[in-house]
């Protein structure tokens, strides 16, 4: 059971790439950034309160499935998601779904994944997949952070659907209805202006840990961390977490902002050319800051292997400056969106 004529997609990020070419497969054809930008992703939270590693949460994009239910609903296409209480009852309904030839995704864990390189393997229980066939006990892999499909046996597959943990996915499947075309065709540029809007609201959030406000709180714990009494290995240990969650966690701070850069230029072909200028200054405008969010990585990763008071001011203010830029993006482009009916 194998479907014919599938084509894979080497994608930045796993659940956008994954809905990327899972639209596309049923006649969609909707980009990777689209895609991102559609669902209103974006986002900053520091969260000391949720632990991993023992170290706080810092997420750069909205929670795991945000993308996938919100893209659909905002294209009013019809998404199949189903959870199981047992990975028997799982993997049988994964095995239906291919023999009726459909396009399948999984929620699976990176760790468990045996294609994966052992140097990129870590307890993220959160990663999209495809499935579009099946060999014996082989199934056919489609994973966008992989140049080429992959195979993976049913016993690990199962164990990667079924991991236990934060973000655990208890077999999470989904799939797309059969249409090729929707009865009632989208107003992208309808879409893209609500999407905007929200995710520009998200972003200037009042709550403290959320948006603008919490990355100036994350710059406020950088600069306290300096002068408090934790050992030198605990704070090298904060400021690796940071780097690590921006820069090697999914798509980091850096790439996600370089997404939604991609997408304020795709979107700008949807407006006329009065409102076009806007959309591509604000492109722009992303783009510099995801190469702030960059070099505040680069400078973190040089306080990390020498410790010194200048270093905890530098980054902290750089950290500070990113907040402001991004405040004053959001602004502008919030107040350029709602200009345009």
């Amino acid at each position: 059971m194998t479907i014919h004529h599938f084509q894979h997609q080497h994608t930045a990020h796993c659940e956008s790439g994954v809905m990327s070419t899972l639209l596309k497969h049923h006649g969609f054809d909707y980009s990777e950034p689209m895609l991102f930008g559609l669902s209103s992703a974006l986002t900053f939270a520091y969260l000391p309160i949720i632990k991993l590693s023992g170290m706080p949460l810092i997420a750069y994009r909205m929670p795991p499935k945000t993308i996938i239910r919100n893209s659909c609903k905002r294209l009013g296409i019809k998404l199949n998601m189903q959870k199981f209480v047992s990975a028997t009852q799982g993997m049988q309904k994964l095995d239906q779904a291919l023999d009726n030839n459909q396009l399948v995704g999984l929620q699976t864990s990176v760790f468990w994944l045996p294609y994966i390189p052992d140097a990129l393997r870590f307890h993220f229980n959160a990663h999209n997949i495809l499935v579009y066939g099946k060999e014996a006990e082989q199934y056919l892999i489609s994973d966008p952070v992989m140049e080429l499909p992959v195979q993976c046996s049913a016993s690990d597959l199962e164990r990667a659907r079924f991991a236990k943990g934060a973000l655990a996915g208890k077999g999470l499947m989904y799939t797309l209805e059969d249409a090729q075309k929707q009865d009632h065709p989208v107003n992208l540029s309808q879409v893209i202006r609500s999407a905007i809007l929200k995710n520009a609201r998200q972003m200037q959030a009042p709550l403290p840990f959320i948006g603008i406000k919490g990355i100036h709180l994350l710059a406020n714990r950088i600069q306290k961390l300096k002068n408090s009494m934790k050992s030198d290995q605990y704070k090298k240990l904060y400021l690796g977490h940071i780097v690590r969650m921006q820069e090697e966690i999914g798509t980091g701070g850096a790439g996600f902002r370089y997404m939604y850069a991609s997408f304020l230029q795709e979107a700008a072909d949807h407006f006329s050319s009065n409102h076009k200028p806007l959309l591509i200054e604000a492109a722009d405008n992303m783009t510099n800051i995801g190469d702030a969010w960059r070099k505040f990585a680069s400078r973190t990763v040089k306080l990390c292997r020498n410790l010194n008071e200048t270093g905890f001011n530098e980054v902290s203010e750089l950290l500070r400056q990113v907040a402001d830029s991004e405040k004053k993006c959001w602004r502008s482009l919030s107040q350029s969106i709602k200009k345009i009916a």
